[in-house]
């Protein structure tokens, strides 16, 4: 019986089921299906499930994207992946019971490159069309994200591809291009299956093959000897850098010449010269600048480096430089010593750039910040071993930079070892007892650097790291004095960002040192810039500011991004403008005190001042909680001369924990604070109330602010002599006897409202003079107005400065 009449009800279910593929065409006659017998339908009818369905729709949807990357078709990339997309998550069931198919795996891995490729190809770009290039910015931040799905998969699938290459490829497969790889993958791809195990077969196989059979770099029954070799490292070095280079499989056939060098006993000399192309193939992995070596290639790096030190070490008769022609090299074993071309020094310096990369591009919260860190103890190591080395056998101008080095690692850091030593505690071991202190080894280094350096930028650094090193130790003095005689401050402007950055660095830590002394003032003044600029973060290259795109483009970002000082550097920002405010505390509060009615008056920090008025804005004043309330709580405590309440608003647990427990001489600084604290309260409270006493008992003053008798003498007599206190002290008695110089607040009132009556006149007459006619007259000759004279008023102006100047102390005391 045909199949048109026994068609059922259930029959029409299964045919709309995943499980049936070819549909009858709506055209189809009654007639066609009576002529067709059983055999003859049942022969046309193709059954598929669904697994096979999905596949053919991924593999075609593939081969279209493949297509697209040949003829660089970014947006019918864009679309078709995105179909792609939407065609695996439906096929969703059955991956998760069947597996990922290998091929779409390296359908991503290989899409993934090719767009990298891409957008590293600065020509191409500016040669695609507009929805191209859209299209490629796109694609390429989609799949960097869809790929994040598939990252072990795409790992293995790289790692075998890269182990079958590195094992039987020849130097001319490096140059391979991506459309050929791409084609040779679109064939690969009708052998794909859906079941997982076959990935994991192909790279056991592989890893046998590897094991069996080593990497065919000559041809069988050729002679080893250090021409070949090196011909053959010459023509690997033909591929570095040009595009389609597999960079990781040319590190591995350096390193398997290397192997074939060692076991046919070449020498050292021809060994080195493959280290040095090894080293400097690992650093250009990453073509891009503001990338950052990956762990294992930066592990490598790392071993590479200590190898090559320690054949240098080793053999005395080698002899590296960039001055060594290649045609004047002596690699071959010979009675000659071994010449190679190459500079040591410049891959040690560009692993200390790789390293600082590393550490910019790590979040400095996470916990592999602090397993990246520890390796900054084997760069140091490095550089410590390249130091001793140059200094036998290095130039004047070679010493001079890895000194550089070395001092770059050393001047931040605390020496806790030296500072245990001072304050006379014991150390805890032999090794700390017998460790040079860092101020020997800042010392030795930087004054090598000033004897011997030519360059002005190696000099400039040496002597900022030698400052920085000085305050962060509290050497106050010596650190000052470098400052001073060095004048960096004259011409510091003209030098290069990181060397400004490096500048205001140690102009802060200058400022934070002077404040642990008790320099309120230096203090003050080397904070200053910096602070009033409201760009502390970006001066001092800890962070970009948000700024508007107009004033900062996407390639000026990465610059500054690049310029950025790692975070274990970071001086605490916190900690920094407490430090500045209350310096600027204790030295502006006496100061309004003083010239409380002087209109003239100037700001000592424009800083203080603007948290001040925001805190007397606010609607409701509550205990204080930030840092900065803090501060303008204990100023308006300052204010009535309260040094207690200051006191305990300056200085408490919560300010401990953010601010004061940062230093090193926690206690120290304490006793400093809470005595300056005490010192200009008292200047403030006489200030603020001597017209309100006649005279006044200085041992009354010790007992209200808990300062010495010796102490108390000294500030009023100080105050008396630079007029800033019109009184006398009566030494019998111990007594402060007050001169009434100062007007009182009525007296002041007053001689404002006469001035405001003098303007008022004035303007009068001067209206009146325009109207007759006449200009000038009594103003133009400076003679006073007629109602001044009448009045005998001098302006309060006048009245003021006398004050200042102390003219009225011989006259009638408060009478005017």
């Amino acid at each position: 019986m045909s199949r048109f009449f026994a068609r059922s009800d259930s029959e029409s279910e299964e045919s709309s089921s995943d499980d049936e593929i070819t549909d009858k065409a709506p055209g189809a006659t009654f007639k066609q299906s009576l002529l067709l017998s059983d055999d003859e339908e049942d022969t046309k009818r193709v059954v598929r499930s669904a697994k096979d369905k999905r596949f053919e729709e991924l593999t075609n949807l593939i081969k279209t994207i493949r297509n697209a990357m040949k003829i660089r078709d970014m947006s019918k990339c864009l679309e078709e992946f995105e179909q792609l997309c939407r065609a695996f998550l439906k096929s969703k069931n059955i991956v998760d019971k069947e597996g990922i198919p290998p091929f779409y795996i390296r359908l991503l891995a290989d899409l993934e490159d090719y767009l990298n490729q891409l957008w590293e190809d600065k020509e191409g770009k500016k040669k695609m069309n507009k929805n191209n290039a859209k299209a490629l910015s796109t694609l390429r931040q989609k799949i960097r994200k869809y790929n994040r799905d598939f990252e072990s998969e795409i790992a293995a699938y790289k790692e075998v591809k890269s182990k079958t290459k590195a094992s039987f490829v020849v130097p001319a497969v490096l140059m391979q291009s991506r459309d050929e790889s791409s084609s040779s993958d679109e064939d690969d791809d009708d052998d794909g299956d859906w079941s997982p195990s076959d990935t994991g077969s192909s790279s056991e196989t592989s890893d046998k093959e590897e094991e069996n059979e080593k990497p065919k770099m000559f041809a069988k029954g050729t002679e080893i000897n250090t021409a070949v070799v090196v011909k053959k490292l010459n023509e690997i070095l033909q591929a570095r850098g040009k595009k389609g280079t597999d960079r990781a499989a040319q590190i591995e056939l350096f390193h398997a010449l290397a192997a074939i060098a060692a076991e046919n006993n070449l020498g050292q000399g021809i060994l080195v010269k493959i280290k040095f192309n090894i080293i400097a193939s690992l650093y250009d992995y990453n073509p891009n600048l503001a990338a950052f070596m990956k762990p294992d290639m930066w592990k490598k790096c790392l071993d590479c480096i200590d190898e090559l030190l320690d054949i240098l070490f080793e053999h005395n008769n080698i002899f590296i430089g960039e001055n060594i022609a290649e045609d004047s090299e002596n690699l071959a074993v010979s009675d000659q010593p071994f010449r190679v071309r190459g500079c040591i020094l410049t891959l040690v310096e560009r692993m200390d750039e790789e390293f600082t990369k590393i550490m910019q591009n790590t979040d400095p919260h996470s916990q592999e910040y602090v397993d990246n860190l520890k390796d900054e103890g084997r760069v140091c190591g490095i550089v410590d071993r390249l130091l001793t080395y140059l200094e036998n056998k290095g130039s004047t101008e070679e010493i001079c930079r890895v000194y550089l080095r070395r001092i770059m690692h050393t001047y931040y850091k605390f020496d806790y070892k030296a500072h245990r030593r001072s304050l006379g505690l014991k150390e805890e071991s032999k090794e700390e007892s017998e460790g040079e202190d860092s101020a020997v080894i800042m010392d030795r280094l930087c004054k090598f650097i000033y004897a011997k350096d030519r360059t002005d930028r190696i000099r400039t650094c040496a002597i900022l790291c030698h400052i920085y090193h000085h305050a962060l130790h509290s050497r106050w003095y010596q650190a000052r004095d470098l400052m001073l005689m060095s004048h960096l401050q004259d011409n510091i402007q003209h030098a290069d960002p990181p060397v400004q950055i490096l500048y205001n660095r140690t102009m802060v830590q200058l400022g934070i040192c002077a404040f642990r002394q008790g320099m309120i003032k230096d203090a003050h003044n080397a904070l200053l810039d910096i602070q009033s600029s409201g760009r502390a973060k970006e001066l001092l290259g800890q962070g970009l500011l948000m700024r508007n795109m107009q004033e900062r483009n996407a390639e000026q970002e990465k610059i500054e991004k690049r310029r950025q000082v790692p975070f274990h550097m970071h001086i605490n920002l916190e900690l920094l403008e407490c430090v500045y405010l209350v310096s600027a505390m204790l030295l502006e509060i006496p100061y309004m005190a003083a010239h409380e009615f002087d209109a003239r008056r100037r700001m000592i920090s424009k800083q203080f001042h603007h948290q001040l008025r925001v805190g007397e804005r606010q609607p409701l004043l509550g205990p204080p909680e930030s840092m900065r309330e803090h501060v303008v709580a204990a100023s308006k405590a300052m204010k009535m001369g309260d040094w207690r309440t200051c006191h305990s608003f300056i200085i408490n647990e919560k300010m401990n924990s953010k601010v004061w427990d940062l230093f090193p001489e926690i206690q120290r600084v304490r006793e400093m604070l809470v005595r300056k604290i005490q010192e200009e309260s008292l200047r403030t409270y006489l200030f603020t109330y001597s017209s309100v006493y006649d005279s006044i008992s200085m041992a009354t003053l010790s007992e209200m602010f808990e300062l010495e008798m010796p102490t108390v003498h000294s500030i009023i007599s100080k105050m008396i002599i630079n007029e800033e206190l019109m009184a006398s002290l009566d030494q019998p008695t111990q007594t402060v006897m007050m001169h009434r110089t100062e007007p009182t607040s009525l007296q002041n009132m007053a001689l404002k409202l006469a001035e405001k009556l003098g303007n008022l006149v004035e303007n009068n007459e001067r209206v009146s003079d325009l109207k007759q006619g006449i200009y000038g007259g009594y103003f133009n000759r400076g003679k006073f107005t007629m109602f001044s004279q009448y009045f005998g008023i001098k302006s309060y102006q006048q009245k003021q400065s006398g004050y200042q100047r102390g003219g009225y102390r011989n006259q009638n005391q408060g009478n005017y």
